[in-house]
Formats: C-alpha cells, sequence, structure tokens
C-alpha cells in the first residue's frame, strides 16, 4: 500500500530531537497498544542510544489484554526498558509515571537536580492526552486526525511535574520508510495514517482478512452472521447488505462498507483487538530477511 507517510516537516523535528537528546536523561516512548510494533519508532532507540526508557502501549483499553501481557514481556527483555500498558479510563497508572522514572533514575531528582524526560510517539498514538494527564491540566490540544497537537504555548515546551521531573514534548514524529508492508496496513487501520494518504478498501479488506482469521466469533456477532465469511471482501459485502450501502440497482457500496468497519474498529465497538503479536512479526521479520537475501 502506497502512502504518503514522512512529510517534509519531520526531517526538521528528527535534527531538532537529536539536537537537544545530550539534555535528556529517559525517554518516554508511547505505542499503540494494538500495533506495538507497527508504531514504535525505529529512530527512537537510534536517538536514545544508551538512555533508559519507559515504553507506553497505550490505548490498552482497545487491545487484547493477553496480547498485551506479551507484548509488556517482550519489550521488558531489552536492555534499560521498561513497560507499562497505560488507557485514558484508568488515570491512576499514569499518574504513577513519575515514580517510575525516579526508580531509573535513582541518582537524579530533587528541586535543583531536575530528571529531564522526553517525550516521544508516532502522530495518533495518545502523547497530548498522556502529557495533560501528568500536568493536570490541558497543555497540549488533542484530536482524533494524526498530526493535531498544538502547545497551548510555546513557553510550555518543558513541563515541571511533581518538583523534580521536567518533561519536554516533541512532535509527533514519523521514519522515512515502512519496511514491514504490513505495518502500513496496520498503521493506518488504527488511524496514524491521515485519512487522506489512505484507500479505505484497501485497508478494509486487510482489516477484514485479519479478523475473520483472528476474531471470527466476535464477526459473527457483531454482524449477527450465520457464519464466518471466508474472506475479508465477502464480509464487507455482507457488512454493506446489512447496512444500507447500496448503490442504484443494489449494487453494494464497497467504499462507505469499508468506511464502516474502520470506523466501528477504531472506536472499539468490535471489543478489544490487537493486530500483531511478538510471534507473528518474528515470522514476518525472517520472511522479509530471506526475501532481501534472495
Amino acid at each position: 500500500m502506497a502512502v504518503q507517510w514522512y512529510p517534509g516537516h519531520m526531517n526538521k523535528a528528527r535534527r531538532i530531537i537529536k539536537e537537544t537528546m545530550s539534555d535528556v536523561d529517559l525517554v518516554i516512548e508511547v505505542m499503540d497498544a494494538r500495533i506495538p510494533f507497527s508504531s514504535e519508532n525505529p529512530m527512537v532507540a537510534e536517538l536514545r542510544q544508551h538512555r533508559p526508557c519507559i515504553k507506553i502501549l497505550n490505548k490498552s483499553d482497545l487491545a487484547d489484554p493477553e496480547i498485551t501481557k506479551m507484548w509488556l514481556q517482550h519489550f521488558e527483555k531489552e536492555q534499560g526498558v521498561k513497560a507499562q500498558a497505560l488507557s485514558v479510563q484508568d488515570k491512576s497508572r499514569t499518574r504513577n509515571l513519575p515514580e517510575l522514572c525516579r526508580k531509573l533514575l535513582p541518582g537524579r531528582g530533587g528541586a535543583v537536580k531536575y530528571i529531564r524526560v522526553m517525550i516521544m510517539g508516532i502522530p495518533n498514538v495518545g502523547k497530548s492526552t498522556l502529557i495533560n494527564t501528568l500536568a493536570g491540566k490541558t497543555l497540549a490540544k488533542v484530536g482524533d486526525e494524526p498530526a493535531v497537537t498544538k502547545m497551548v504555548s510555546s513557553a510550555q515546551q518543558r513541563i515541571i511535574l511533581q518538583d523534580d521531573i521536567a518533561l519536554s514534548d516533541t512532535p509527533g514524529i514519523l521514519w522515512p520508510k515502512i519496511v514491514n508492508e504490513n505495518s502500513s496496513y496496520r498503521l493506518a487501520i488504527t488511524g496514524a495514517i491521515k485519512n487522506t494518504a489512505i484507500d479505505f478498501e484497501d485497508i478494509a479488506v486487510f482489516a477484514a482478512d485479519y479478523l475473520i482469521d483472528a476474531y471470527g466469533d466476535r464477526v459473527v456477532d457483531r454482524y449477527k452472521l450465520k457464519q464466518c465469511p471466508e474472506t475479508g471482501i465477502e464480509l464487507l459485502e455482507e457488512l454493506g447488505r446489512r447496512r444500507g450501502c447500496l448503490r442504484a440497482g443494489g449494487i453494494i457500496d464497497i467504499q462507505r462498507a469499508s468506511e464502516i468497519l474502520i470506523h466501528e474498529i477504531r472506536s472499539g465497538v468490535l471489543g478489544p483487538l490487537s493486530f500483531e503479536t511478538p510471534e507473528m512479526i518474528a515470522k514476518e521479520t525472517l520472511v522479509e530477511e530471506l526475501e532481501s537475501n534472495d
């Protein structure tokens, strides 16, 4: 799937982050719990280098809890990394983040020596909501479309939390090329890529195929089907018939049916869904390596 993924202003954002990283003690990377691998920016590891990192699997209320546990265990194996699942429904866990920062950097902290934390993440993973919860007030605007974050005041780019933590916000940065093609679909399904840059039918067929395979029972229940369709396009056709997505002559409007499916996935009405597991990604990565060596 071809998407306009890396806008020109991202180069400037990356340069600014690289220049300011020398003044950072710890990085918080925010990812989408439904697609932890696809929403993990490979540039973060490159930029943070040896610094400790807290990986936040955000929107965990929308993700499959069992698969989220797998990802937490996967990330915790990395040197200097702590992983935590968060959701907007449980803000108490978000407010405990400053204490986790202190545990990772026991030698810093206090009114004189702040723990300097940089928060990073791709667009639309809930970074602004996290910042506002930590600050206890609205400092960043929140929206459903990627790249809507704007600080209320440029003077508030550096936020002091609980006296001894200085939090630096960054723009939602992307990386130049998505190596795993399936990640492009997963990012589009969850809303990390602007709707204007994607083909709804294309990503809906991908999503429907996956749902049939991984969550067939939910598909049957949600759309009141007698049995689960065998293919994604069959599911979209059935959804279109049941939701009145019809053109002249009774032809099913697959575009409208696709938009309905993607909206229902994003809103959570199909229940908590995860679109990748550590095992799945390991297999996809192996296939990519074998293909690149041919």
